[in-house]
């Protein structure tokens, strides 16, 4: 049965959880937990999670990207919204935190968790773009294709208004051309649960999409570095040189060096 959790308390931005006293923050904890009818402490990680988006009386979206170092393929984006919570979803999503610290196997594990419980959307910017108009607005492109789909989703089916929504970006950027309120969280992966929700879904489709190009270039191995420059990565460029999916704009030094080598 999926309960749906009320506000704890409206605060001012100065209020939020990390102005929060260690006791303060020990207290909205325990009544997260309460209210979910768990019999998780107040110091679990993902009471924490969801203790850190409760804390706005607005509804959380939160994004994350993945792909942004690799040399090859697209980057990805995900944004995802908890609109109900339970205590079932919440013990199925104990293992959630910033893809990054996750086996491929808990990411996997998780992933149709969160797809089927939250309104949620993916966005892919591919090579040619980001060759346009570089990663870094690249990836803040792909996140607000994915926010602005959600939105609409909740404005189509629940009447959601703009001033009801705060969207809680990773990172250190603001979202260009977003037409709601936003917050950027450094390191936000691991503080919100809907920013490690949408790092998940991002990383977890990005992964299946490289395995896809890997069946069509296999020799550059990226089912398994995902595009990044590993040394074997390294070693298939130099023997066969580049494909359609390589991001040229990132490989300009290492060739610039081969020739640099080739005069000596």
């Amino acid at each position: 049965m999926l309960v749906k959790i009320e506000r704890i308390k409206k605060y001012t931005d100065k209020e939020r959880m990390a102005d929060r006293t260690p006791e303060e923050r020990e207290r909205v904890n325990r009544e997260v937990s309460r209210r979910l009818n768990t019999e998780l402490t107040a110091d679990s990680p993902i009471i924490k999670l969801f203790a850190f988006d409760m804390q706005d009386d607005r509804t959380v979206i939160g994004t994350d990207e993945a792909g942004r170092g690799p040399a090859a393929g697209g980057v990805f984006a995900s944004a995802v919204c908890f609109k109900d919570k339970s205590r079932k979803l919440i013990e199925d999503l104990m293992v959630l935190n910033d893809s990054k610290k996750l086996t491929k196997k808990k990411r996997e594990s998780i992933y149709d968790v969160i797809l089927n419980n939250t309104i949620n959307a993916t966005a892919c910017v591919e090579v040619a773009e980001i060759e346009e108009i570089n990663i870094l607005n690249a990836s803040l492109k792909a996140m607000k294709m994915a926010c602005d789909e959600v939105y609409n989703r909740m404005k189509n089916e629940f009447g959601l208004p703009r001033h009801k929504l705060i969207v809680f970006v990773d990172g250190n950027r603001y979202i260009k051309y977003l037409n709601y309120s936003q917050k950027f969280i450094i390191q936000g992966d691991g503080k919100s649960a809907s920013i490690a929700a949408a790092s998940i879904l991002a990383k977890v489709t990005r992964d299946r999409y490289m395995e896809k190009l890997d069946a069509e270039y296999p020799q550059y191995n990226w089912a398994k570095n995902s595009g990044y420059l590993t040394p074997d990565h390294i070693k298939a460029l130099d023997k066969y040189g580049l494909t359609p999916y390589h991001r040229k704009s990132f490989l300009e030094k290492h060739f610039a060096k081969e020739e640099q080598l080739k005069l000596f």
